[in-house]
C-alpha cells in the first residue's frame, strides 16, 4: 500500500523563496503576454484587463522593488523603548504611488530606446521590451530581498489582511456584514463597467489611417515632396502605409491605378484606367504597416490621376474610388517614351 507521504508535492526551495508579490508580478506578466498574443484570446476584453496594469503598474512596481528591497520599518533590538525604526525602506502606500509614477515615466523611455535602436514602435517589440524589463527587475528584486535578514525584507502582509477581514466579519452584526458585502459588490460592478467601456469602444472610434509617404534627403519618411513628373514605364519609389484603429485585426487590399480623367461641369469622369499593382496585408489593432513600392506608369499625358484604393478584405471586380473604403491620389504628368519604347497613348 502506497504511503500517503509519497503523494506530497515537493516545491523547490528556490521557488518557495520568491516573495508572493514578486511571484504575482511574474505570473501577471506571463499571462499578459499570453492574453495579448494568443490568436483567440487577444480579441477579447481580457487584452485590456491585463494590458492596463501591465503598462501602468507592473514595470514601475518591479523597478521600485529592485531599488528598495527593505521594508519601510524594521524591528529595533529587543528591549528598545520604541518598537520599530525607519530604515532606508518605503512602506506599501509609497510603493504603490511610486509604482504608478515610475511606470508612466519608464514606458516612454523604453519606447525611446526602441526608437534609438532603430526598432519599429509596433506591438511586438514594445510587448517584448516591457515584459523583459519587468521580469529582469523582478529577478533583481528577489535576489536583493533574499540577501537581507528576514526581519528587514519587505513583505506584503496578505495574511494580516485576511485575518483582519475575518475578524471584522465575525465581530460585525448581520446588518454590517450585508453592507460590507454590498459595498464590495458595488466596487466590483463599477470596475467591471469601466473595463467593459474601455475594452469595447464606440463605433465612432473605429477607423483606418491610410497614408502615402516619400523619402527625403535625410532618409526620413515624410508626407510631402511627392513626384509630379514621371517617365513612361520608368519606376519611381513611394511608400504606402496603413495604421489600424479598427479595434480588431483587419485584412486589407490596396489597388493602385493610373487613371485618365476628364472634367466637365465640375464633374470628373474616368475615361481610362490601368491597374499598376495591388497588395494584400493583415494588420493587428494598433499596429502600422508600411510598404516601399515602385510606380511605373504605362499611360502618357498630363494631369493623370495616380490613385490608391484601400479595401477591407476583398475588393470588387471593378475597383473605383466610389466603392473603396479609403482612397488617396496624386496628379502626375507622364512624359512621352524614348525612341523604341512601346506606349499606350
Amino acid at each position: 500500500m502506497m504511503d500517503r507521504r509519497e503523494l506530497r508535492l515537493v516545491v523547490p526551495e528556490s521557488i518557495r523563496a520568491v516573495p508572493a508579490d514578486l511571484a504575482l508580478i511574474i505570473g501577471v506578466t506571463l499571462l499578459t503576454v499570453l492574453v495579448t498574443t494568443f490568436p483567440v484570446i487577444r480579441e477579447t476584453p481580457l487584452r485590456v484587463v491585463f494590458g492596463l496594469p501591465f503598462v501602468l503598474f507592473l514595470p514601475g512596481y518591479a523597478f521600485v522593488a529592485a531599488l528598495f528591497p527593505k521594508a519601510g520599518e524594521s524591528p529595533r533590538p529587543d528591549g528598545h523603548p520604541e518598537g520599530r525604526i525607519r530604515d532606508r525602506g518605503i512602506d506599501l502606500v509609497e510603493r504603490a504611488a511610486l509604482s504608478f509614477g515610475m511606470s508612466i515615466a519608464l514606458v516612454p523611455l523604453i519606447g525611446l530606446g526602441l526608437e534609438l535602436a532603430a526598432q519599429p514602435l509596433s506591438f511586438g517589440p514594445i510587448l517584448l521590451s516591457l515584459s523583459s524589463f519587468t521580469l529582469l527587475c523582478t529577478v533583481i528584486a528577489a535576489v536583493r530581498r533574499q540577501r537581507l535578514p528576514p526581519p528587514e525584507r519587505f513583505v506584503v502582509p496578505y495574511q494580516r489582511w485576511l485575518n483582519e477581514a475575518r475578524t471584522t466579519i465575525e465581530s460585525s452584526s448581520r446588518r454590517s456584514a450585508v453592507l460590507h458585502i454590498g459595498l464590495a459588490l458595488s466596487i466590483v460592478l463599477a470596475l467591471s463597467t469601466m473595463t467593459y467601456a474601455i475594452a469595447v469602444p464606440q463605433q465612432g472610434e473605429q477607423f483606418t489611417d491610410f497614408h502615402l509617404l516619400t523619402e527625403n534627403e535625410d532618409g526620413e519618411l515624410v508626407a510631402g515632396g511627392y513626384p509630379t513628373t514621371f517617365e513612361y514605364n520608368e519606376p519611381q519609389s513611394l511608400y504606402i502605409g496603413i495604421e489600424n484603429h479598427e479595434q480588431e485585426t483587419s485584412e486589407y487590399t490596396i489597388v493602385i491605378q493610373l487613371q485618365r480623367v476628364e472634367t466637365a461641369n465640375n464633374e470628373s469622369t474616368v475615361t481610362e484606367r490601368q491597374e499598376l499593382d495591388r497588395f494584400r496585408t493583415t494588420v493587428e489593432q494598433g499596429d502600422t504597416w508600411q510598404e516601399n513600392h515602385s510606380v511605373a506608369p504605362t499611360l502618357v499625358g498630363e494631369d493623370l490621376r495616380l490613385t490608391y484604393l484601400l479595401y477591407k478584405d476583398e475588393p470588387p471586380a471593378e475597383p473605383t474610388r466610389e466603392n473603396a473604403y479609403r482612397n488617396l491620389h496624386l496628379w502626375i504628368d507622364v512624359e512621352e517614351p524614348t525612341e523604341g519604347q512601346q506606349t499606350d497613348i
